[in-house]
């Protein structure tokens, strides 16, 4: 980037900066103010290249990917089944895009501003775990401000209603751990209470009730063990402890493993509780399998184009796609309900994707058994945040929700700007 005033660095750089340090903080305020900040970052680099007369960074491979399946998103939502909502989320998804590009040239201008992100993150799981555990041991089910979750049992902090603090806490969690192995020494207390941190988060997670976290929270745990290079005892020694801990609270407490465990398996129908459907077994639970099995019909009966973005909500109570449980306003699989909404052409990319991940983890793999290590530790954390987005074989939110999408991307930027260094 090339700022020739103080009023160029302001618009350009400095506003920037202080939205994306912020993110962490709007993210736990819910998806406005986070996607507002992703949104004037996205046109404050969109008009520093128009101004400059410079689009050098848009030049690369993917994000011409990035290009053809956001058309292929305005397409399918001006043909199939044309509606606002559809339009809306399909033409305003092209600010991700510009947003990771842009992250990654404000960190090739000055990289420095990702010491204060961390520093961000610190504070929101600092804060948030200490006021998770208050609402959880507190007789009211109340946290520090007086709110409660709204569900008996879990613990949601202050998210409230919104029962997304296991989510929050996991999604970002790759990213606080990758950032910690650049700022922190192991000899500093810092690093001492980030470890307490990581700890007592795993915990938390299992406490929210927030099955598919705490699955994606372990799932990282083993990721980073398997492929890392140094951070093997690390991890190793916090997942033990974590689980430690959780086995004891759920010993004390032992309604803190009913949702988890319990009500999974009861969910599931290996219980026996479900006399009714005897020996049936559902994928996650009833309600998921009806989801899955009204999306998978949708796709048959529109399997090039599906029946548009965002129009699973539409058609999941007409009749012919209608059960008791089968209606939501998505069916709970990313995978699932790209396959409904955008057909096989839509299938195709995220698919692409996902090959395109596995190929270059299999092959970090093989090169780890011969001493050689493809990725560093600082990315192998990164990957394992976008593995969260890519597993397929677990419930999973929207893939057009906002608020899911933008704890994603967070681990983009660094990973090319990661990259970049390295050849440096």
């Amino acid at each position: 980037m090339i700022l020739n005033s103080i009023r160029e660095k302001y618009i350009f750089y400095t506003i920037p900066f202080i939205l994306f340090c912020f993110l962490p903080f709007f993210l736990i305020t819910g998806p406005f103010l986070s996607d507002l900040a992703v949104s004037i970052i996205t046109l404050s680099y969109l008009a520093y290249c128009f101004k400059k007369k410079n689009f050098s960074e848009f030049k690369n491979k993917y994000f011409y990917f990035f290009l053809l399946f956001w058309g292929y998103l305005i397409l399918n939502s001006l043909t199939v089944n044309l509606n606002f909502d559809s339009i809306k989320i399909s033409f305003f998804f092209f600010r991700y895009g510009v947003f990771i590009i842009a992250i990654v040239a404000y960190l090739n201008f000055d990289a420095s501003f990702i010491k204060y992100f961390f520093y961000c993150i610190f504070f929101c799981f600092l804060v948030l775990i200490i006021d998770g555990y208050v609402q959880y041991f507190d007789p009211e089910g109340e946290n520090i401000f007086g709110m409660t979750s709204g569900s008996n049992g879990r613990v949601s902090s202050f998210f409230g209603k919104e029962l997304i603090l296991g989510s929050y806490l996991t999604r970002l969690w790759p990213l606080f751990f990758a950032l910690s192995i650049f700022f922190l020494k192991k000899k500093d207390i810092k690093f001492f209470i980030f470890v307490v941190i990581f700890i007592l988060s795993e915990a938390l997670i299992f406490l929210s009730g927030e099955r598919t976290a705490f699955f994606f929270i372990n799932f990282t745990a083993v990721f980073i063990i398997i492929f890392s290079n140094k951070l093997f005892k690390l991890r190793l020694i916090t997942l033990i402890l974590s689980i430690s801990t959780i086995i004891t609270i759920s010993f004390l407490y032992p309604s803190a493993k009913e949702r988890i465990i319990d009500r999974t398996l009861s969910q599931m129908n290996f219980s026996g509780e479900h006399n009714v459907n005897e020996g049936k077994i559902y994928i996650f639970s009833d309600e998921h399998n009806q989801h899955y099995v009204s999306a998978i019909k949708m796709f048959l009966d529109n399997k090039t184009l599906g029946v548009g973005v965002k129009n699973f909500r539409k058609f999941c109570g007409t009749e012919k796609y209608k059960s008791e449980k089968s209606c939501s306003t998505h069916p709970h699989n990313t995978y699932i309900q790209i396959l409904a909404e955008t057909g096989i052409i839509g299938f195709l990319f995220i698919m692409f994707v996902f090959f395109y991940f596995t190929y270059f983890v299999i092959k970090h793999f093989i090169h780890r058994l011969k001493g050689n290590f493809i990725f560093s530790d600082f990315q192998i954390c990164l990957l394992s945040g976008i593995l969260i987005f890519l597993w397929p074989l677990v419930p999973t939110g929207n893939i057009f929700n906002n608020w899911l999408n933008i704890t994603m991307i967070l681990n983009i930027p660094l990973l090319v700007w990661s990259k970049k260094l390295i050849k440096k």
